[in-house]
């Protein structure tokens, strides 16, 4: 049972601040396109900021922790009435998340791969005692980058992928999905506790995985 325990918290102090990180990059790079483009409704929530704690959504956090594969946050304000052209700014404000986490990713991959090279040339006694834990929390953000990345540009509304398909729809369409939207909350809920959801997003993160760390 201690083992277990000791395991478990290691795994939170390795994974917790790459996945705040991500999930506060993902956010404020949607306040932050949103209020180049006219909208202050971010800004003025308090929500353009690099504290973590303001960004977090408890469900989506609880279901990251017990995957360790998916979750979300709490969606920053955006009124596209803000913007010149509406269906354009909510394309580029829904894209901006999953645009942040995929270079996050790769620039965690970067530094993990330079970070690698230099500590085995530092001797085993160095390594084991600094490089190694950060060498996996860079490896975690990696991956918590890939999932929350790939997992937002699902087309389910109210998840970025649903408003970049409403901003290619036909006004009309785009309507009734935006009437349907609070019921896919309900139905990423539910798929987040089966398998559905992991059997398309693990082999696509699998891969990226792969290709940013080969």
């Amino acid at each position: 049972m201690s083992s277990d325990l000791s395991r478990i918290l290691r795994d939170v102090a390795i994974f917790a601040p790459p996945m705040l990180l991500a999930v506060t990059f993902h956010e404020v790079s949607h306040g932050f396109v949103a209020a180049m483009l006219g909208d202050p409704t971010a800004r003025r929530a308090g929500r353009l900021t690099l504290n973590p704690l303001k960004h977090l959504d408890p469900l989506g956090l609880l279901v990251f922790i017990i995957t360790q594969r998916f979750g979300w946050a709490k969606p920053v304000p955006v009124n596209v009435g803000y913007f010149k052209n509406q269906r354009k700014g909510m394309a580029l404000v829904s894209i901006a998340g999953p645009v942040a986490n995929f270079l996050l990713a790769i620039l965690s991959a970067l530094i993990l791969r330079g970070l690698d090279a230099a500590c085995q040339t530092s001797g085993p006694a160095f390594g084991s005692s600094l490089c190694t834990p950060i060498l996996y929390m860079l490896s975690a953000s990696v991956q918590a980058n890939l999932v929350l990345g790939v997992f937002n540009l699902l087309p389910i509304p109210p998840l970025d992928g649903g408003h970049l398909l409403m901003s290619f729809l036909p006004q009309r369409a785009a309507y009734e999905v935006a009437r349907r939207e609070r019921w896919g909350f309900v139905v990423i809920v539910l798929l987040s506790f089966t398998p559905a959801i992991g059997k398309v997003l693990v082999p696509i993160v699998s891969t990226l995985y792969d290709i940013l760390l080969s």
